[in-house]
């Protein structure tokens, strides 16, 4: 976990100045910006021009907060992460207490954190192909969620409520990669796609029945 953190730490940096005081008005002004004209057109197609006019500063002044227009999409993927983080919490940690609920729960807190960023997800998931840096980003923080879903299931296997079967490792990596497709499906409208309504649902029904072989699972 700590290395993955690191990892993550350190890609989203990359892109940005060392040493700058972060929160300052200006820069969220920015972010808010790029995140707002994001959801009318491609980020390929706003300008750093059009960032600094959105932020109330000059050109010049926008180079002082950030080194380039990518790394406005690398620090605004990192606030979702990081978000998406914090929506989670300690929920995997308390699985066992009622498994169906607290699974729902880690699924519903990723979708609505995604679903309330819906211009950054689709952004930085077509940057992907082309941007090192926002991959390399994207790869640590699924590193991240991928060993805390591998931790889970084998905690649940220990007590006895989970079966032994396929490694905990590769299974948390198909689980946590289906959620990545699916949830960007669904946000970009990108067919086939699981209705908006119903992804969680699904999703869910699809985690207990690969870890538990079953959709109802038993609490401790």
């Amino acid at each position: 976990m700590t290395t993955a953190r690191a990892a993550a730490g350190t890609a989203s940096t990359r892109g940005r100045r060392v040493g700058r005081r972060s929160g300052d008005q200006r820069e969220l002004a920015i972010l808010a910006t790029a995140e707002r004209l994001m959801t009318g057109r491609p980020f390929a197609e706003i300008s750093i021009d059009d960032l600094a006019r959105g932020a109330g500063i000059s050109r010049p002044a926008f180079y002082f907060y950030f080194p380039s227009k990518d790394a406005v999409l690398l620090t605004l993927l990192d606030r979702v992460t990081e978000e998406a983080d914090a929506a989670a919490g300690t929920v995997l940690d308390r699985v066992a207490e009622d498994p169906r609920t607290r699974w729902r729960e880690l699924i519903s807190r990723f979708h609505d954190t995604f679903r309330a960023h819906r211009a950054v997800v689709l952004a930085c998931a077509q940057a992907r192909t082309t941007n090192p840096e926002v991959r390399e980003l994207w790869a640590a923080v699924l590193e991240r969620w991928v060993r805390c879903t591998e931790t889970a299931i084998e905690a649940e296997r220990r007590r006895g409520a989970a079966p032994d079967g396929l490694p905990a490792r590769d299974l948390a990596v198909a689980l946590n990669s289906m959620n990545e497709r699916v949830t960007y499906a669904t946000l970009a409208g990108d067919g086939p796609a699981v209705a908006e309504a119903d992804v969680v649902d699904v999703l869910l029904d699809v985690w207990l029945s690969a870890i538990y072989r079953s959709t109802t699972p038993p609490s401790a």
